[in-house]
């Protein structure tokens, strides 16, 4: 299987880290949306990231669904918890780090490609009480129910997801979110980079370290 995006995508690195874990083989195509946008279109039209290449070829996008595609294929089992009530909790968890990349991802363009003079600020004020609030669910939850940072696999989809999602806000938009009011989030981050799955797949726009 070949895993095509940039890991400065935190949907990209969610899946990079996740597929180590979980000791499927891949390989990884560090291609820009932007930059590579035609090397990117020659393999999915819809130059999506993170963009799946299936053993057969098809082609598969949307990290979650991405996941759910390995989990069923590989055997290598699932990072998600299968009892109802632990897996409420899990995807809880889940939705608000994906919401969180989502809010980050969007004021990232705001600013980055719309002109000044055609921003809307109420709508960019508007986008980052969303970030903020996810990140403050997150946090609460986080504390009342902390992850296990011992290992990738034991913090499972939920805590892969929120400590991808707090690292990448963190370094796109540090002054949104400020790392004092989460310190919970800043725990299980500074763990979960020092795990060897998030080492072989840093934030960036290098490639998943071979050998893993």
């Amino acid at each position: 299987m070949q895993l095509i995006g940039l890991l400065d995508s935190p949907f990209v690195r969610r899946v990079a880290i996740s597929l180590l874990t979980l000791r499927v083989p891949f390989e990884h195509e560090a291609i820009s949306v932007f930059r590579g946008f035609e090397t990117f279109r020659g393999i999915n039209p819809v130059v999506k990231a993170p963009t799946l290449q299936a053993h057969d070829g098809t082609v598969l996008m949307d990290s979650s669904l991405i996941l759910q595609y390995v989990e069923a294929s590989s055997h290598a089992g699932s990072l998600l918890p299968r009892e109802p009530a632990a897996l409420l909790g899990a995807l809880r968890a889940v939705g608000l780090s994906l919401a969180a990349c989502e809010k980050t991802a969007q004021i990232v363009y705001e600013r980055g490609l719309r002109p000044p003079e055609k921003r809307h600020q109420p709508w960019i004020d508007r986008v980052a009480g969303q970030l903020r609030a996810a990140f403050s669910e997150l946090e609460s939850d986080v504390r009342s129910h902390p992850f296990d940072a011992s290992s990738s696999q034991a913090l499972g989809q939920a805590g892969i997801s929120a400590a991808v999602a707090w690292f990448f806000t963190q370094q796109m938009l540090p002054e949104v979110v400020a790392a004092a009011d989460h310190p919970s989030l800043v725990a299980l981050s500074r763990a979960a980079e020092a795990l060897p799955e998030f080492v072989a797949a840093p934030h960036g726009e290098g490639t998943v370290a071979r050998g893993t």
